[in-house]
């Protein structure tokens, strides 16, 4: 039995000095720090991603319903660092417990918080990386010579990812999924700061719907990426509860059609959402994954003290 840890002395010493500067960019930002439960009483209902049972309930995997109850009830700009959970999550850059980052803040758009992304990463970094920012369809044109996720069909889309894997059940979002994963993703340059907005708006998930200049509708949701590594996912937030409550009902449509158990919506959230929850975005942020690119480490095990197995 190997009782040992997996990260050197060296690597747990950087981890501390980055959670420190985190700390206190944000203390200079005036940002509140805040904890809240780990236990949920329902588990997420996204159906591709697995929350973790107890005796209690299920572990969350990602404080954002707690933080929008904050947010609802007047607290302001917050941040936690916590530890999150996922089931049938396992790989080098995957654990199924893992450290988050995650903040809000009141009156941001998009770029506001884009702009905060980069300025935290450099900060924990110590270093200024360059950081470019392009739209999904803009990343896929360069990386599929001119395809455009918007307006191609599920057939072109299919025949592209069939490169990869089998295509027959794969859906247009599913399609969409290969090719970012296997085509995009690796065309992005490591050294670089890489940021993706307007993402098709199936797949919003908390996020605002609305138009690009094209009049495709989008999510204005954006990911960055850095040294080959998915770090952060952010929101402009849907307030509208109505609207939360008919996505929640849609994941259970989605996960019937998957043959998953439906989930009971989280009720404390949709009733903070229709007190009132205030325009603003948000964002998660794998601290472990930041490490890991800091370090340029190959294994998410270098940077945390134990990997569950």
């Amino acid at each position: 039995m190997n009782w040992q840890p997996t990260a050197t002395r060296s690597a747990l010493q950087h981890r501390q000095t980055v959670l420190r500067r985190v700390r206190e960019y944000f203390y200079h930002q005036h940002v509140l720090e805040v904890e809240t439960p780990l236990l949920m009483d329902q588990p997420v209902s996204d159906p591709f991603i697995s929350s973790l049972k107890t005796n209690s309930g299920f572990l969350h995997t990602s404080p954002e319903y707690a933080m929008k109850r904050l947010l609802a009830a007047g607290y302001g700009d917050c941040w936690q660092y916590c530890k999150v959970f996922r089931g049938d999550e396992r790989g080098q850059k995957h654990l199924p417990e893992f450290s988050m980052l995650e903040w809000y803040r009141v009156g941001f758009d998009l770029p506001m918080l884009i702009a905060e992304v980069i300025d935290l990463i450099r900060t924990a970094a110590q270093c200024h990386v360059a950081a470019v920012q392009r739209t999904y369809e803009q990343w896929f044109a360069l990386a599929t010579n001119g395809l455009n996720p918007h307006s191609a069909t599920l057939a072109e889309l299919q025949s592209l990812a069939s490169e990869w894997i089998d295509v027959s059940d794969l859906d247009r979002n599913a399609c969409l999924d290969i090719l970012m994963t296997h085509v995009v993703e690796p065309s992005f340059d490591p050294a670089v700061i890489s940021v993706v907005t307007d993402y098709p708006a199936s797949q919003a998930a908390l996020a605002v719907r609305s138009k690009d200049w094209q009049g495709h509708e989008v999510a204005q949701r954006f990911e960055v990426y850095w040294q080959g590594l998915e770090l952060a996912n952010g929101y402009l937030e849907l307030t509208d509860a109505d609207e939360q409550r008919a996505r929640f009902e849609h994941d259970n449509e989605v996960r019937q059609q998957y043959q998953l158990p439906t989930v009971a919506l989280d009720e404390k959230l949709l009733a903070a959402m229709a007190h009132g929850l205030p325009r603003s975005a948000g964002v998660a942020l794998g601290f472990d994954r930041l490490l890991m690119a800091m370090l340029q480490a190959s294994d998410i095990d270098q940077v945390v003290a134990f990997a569950n197995r």
